[in-house]
């Protein structure tokens, strides 16, 4: 939510004023605007204190315009197209539709502007009206309006392979101009949406698109089977695999960018009966690391991970299946040791953030460069902390857990499903449980659960089963997922982690030769809080919904 700051200083107070909130509220919400660093409007709405439309509401009023809610009255594409795309992202404002021949409707999201307004009448030259528009609708519309397609950042190089009869051919369809349109626009629009991959899947009669967002995937799109092999040709070019080969599975990678910013693709091409189906991996480039808080961990969750990272030695796991956020959370980890003075390493498969001041290194294994090499080679290297993307065999696991034993911050993931079975999986890989009862700070296991729409999250009093899931004595409100056209009729916008984080000491560190059960009831003895129970934390504070935690965790705590 972003309007000016005179507006949002006076948000308080006007609240008070129109009696939406009462001081008790206001002061809670200061609070939790000085701990997490969210806007106070944001916060009141999570709180379910207001709603999202009573708060642009209340906020037009007070400028005098009206407010346009765009889920209930829907733009007009041609018309928001009036203004130019980076006039809309100047003045973040956009033209919604027409009131009649001579008047248009112009939303805005900074009401206070004058500026703005006189600007905007001189550029579209027409009679305008203007009202507010809340932050989140205004990008929707404009992401909607001007919507981008991918290019390639640089040329590609020829692809690989044998030459045979079938290549001219198959080269030529890849390079048609109606396949290069489609996948671009395909990945521009998964991109714009936040999907975190993207599936070409073939079919008897046709190619259907999906896109992952917020881990679930949607079709974004379809089209007829007639181009399947130009749009396939077009993926395996930009990834310079071999356009001849459809028997063997290939993998490539593609730097695109869209609005100007860079994205890494991984590219994986596998025969099925239908044809290839070629997925792509969206690596979004970042610069820096998010805060612990901001990925949804609870304050203590924070301090023992904090704790844990601190050590001068020692190893700390993170596991979960892939697209669980192992790797965001290592990075946020390593943003608070990035500290003048330290040196920090990683070598990852591949590299998903770049941070200033990491020395960053990508495995190659076509040239030789392994995890396991790569490794060693770092050690010599006498960092103060290093990221090993996933450890993957024996060699690696020996090699990073020892290396938290003789000096060494070691922090690494793992594709285990909890915290307690992560001890077992690094005995599986050989790793002596001496060296991991020495050596392993803490293991912390993590899940991604989609974010309820804070405009159509429906209130409900939990039933007595409900109750007993959130293991809570007394009826109590909670929220459940309900659908409307901020997001898309899902009930979903964005996702939070759940955790549990299992610290070796006491009891632990001599249970590592233990059953994976026992090890897992010392923990919760200990005071471990696993996934479901974290998961219950987000559902009472309105975060989740009790179905979305059981879809994610299972019964992996029962």
């Amino acid at each position: 939510m972003q309007t000016s700051a005179l507006t949002w200083r006076r948000l308080g107070s006007l609240l008070l004023d129109e009696r939406l909130i009462d001081p008790d509220q206001l002061a809670l919400a200061f609070e939790e605007q000085e701990r997490s660093g969210k806007r106070l409007g944001e916060i009141v709405v999570e709180k379910g204190w207001i709603d999202r439309d009573d708060l642009y509401t209340m906020l037009a009023r007070q400028a005098g315009l009206p407010y346009c809610d765009l889920a209930e009255t829907p733009a007009d594409p041609d018309v928001c197209t009036l203004l130019q795309e980076h006039l809309v992202a100047r003045y973040r404002a956009i033209p919604v539709r027409r009131l009649d021949d001579d008047t248009i409707l112009v939303g805005v999201t900074d009401p206070t502007d004058v500026k703005v307004f006189d600007d905007l009448k001189l550029v579209l030259d027409a009679k305008l009206t203007f009202a507010l528009v809340s932050p989140d609708d205004f990008e929707r519309v404009s992401r909607a309006a001007f919507r981008g397609s991918a290019v390639l950042d640089e040329d590609f190089g020829e692809p690989e392979g044998e030459e045979d009869d079938r290549r001219e051919e198959v080269l030529e369809s890849g390079h048609e101009i109606p396949a290069v349109r489609l996948v671009n626009a395909a990945i521009g629009q998964a991109i714009q949406d936040g999907a975190s991959d993207i599936h070409f899947v073939p079919q008897e009669d046709r190619v259907v698109v999906l896109a992952r967002i917020d881990g679930m995937a949607h079709e974004v799109q379809s089209f007829p089977k007639q181009m399947q092999v130009g749009v396939i040709s077009r993926l395996k070019i930009m990834g310079q695999l071999d356009i001849a080969e459809r028997r063997l599975p290939q993998d490539g990678r593609v730097l695109v960018r869209l609005d100007g910013e860079p994205v890494d693709l991984r590219i994986a091409v596998l025969p099925t009966t239908h044809g290839e189906r070629v997925v792509l991996r969206v690596l979004q480039r970042s610069t820096a690391g998010q805060s612990l808080e901001s990925l949804g961990m609870s304050p203590d969750v924070q301090e023992e991970f904090t704790r844990a990272i601190k050590q001068p030695y020692g190893t700390v796991v993170v596991c979960g299946p892939t697209g669980s956020g192992k790797t965001t959370t290592l990075y946020a980890g390593l943003a608070m040791l990035n500290e003048p003075g330290q040196v920090l390493m990683t070598i990852e498969d591949p590299v998903e953030h770049e941070v200033d001041g990491i020395s960053q290194i990508e495995v190659n294994p076509r040239h030789g460069l392994t995890f396991a090499r790569g490794l060693r080679t770092i050690l010599r290297s006498d960092p103060d902390a290093l990221l090993v993307g996933e450890v993957r065999d024996e060699e690696t696991a020996r090699i990073a857990v020892q290396a938290g034993m003789t000096g060494h911050l070691v922090l690494t993931s793992l594709h285990t499903n909890n915290a307690a079975s992560s001890i077992a999986r690094l005995k599986d890989m050989g790793v002596p449980t001496s060296l991991i009862a020495a050596s392993v700070n803490c293991v912390v296991a993590q899940r991604l659960v989609r974010r309820l729409c804070l405009d159509c999250r429906e209130a409900y009093t939990a039933s007595p089963a409900e109750q007993e899931q959130l293991g809570v004595d007394a009826p109590v409100t909670i929220y459940r997922a309900k659908g409307c056209y901020r997001c898309a009729d899902t009930g979903f916008r964005g996702r939070a982690g759940i955790y549990e984080v299992m610290p070796l000491r006491g009891e632990l560190r001599g249970l590592v030769d233990a059953s994976t059960e026992e090890i897992l009831e010392a923990a919760i003895a200990q005071g471990m809080r696993t996934l479901r129970e974290d998961g219950n934390r987000l559902c009472l504070a309105g975060t989740t919904s009790l179905d979305e935690v059981a879809r994610v965790a299972g019964d992996l705590i029962d």
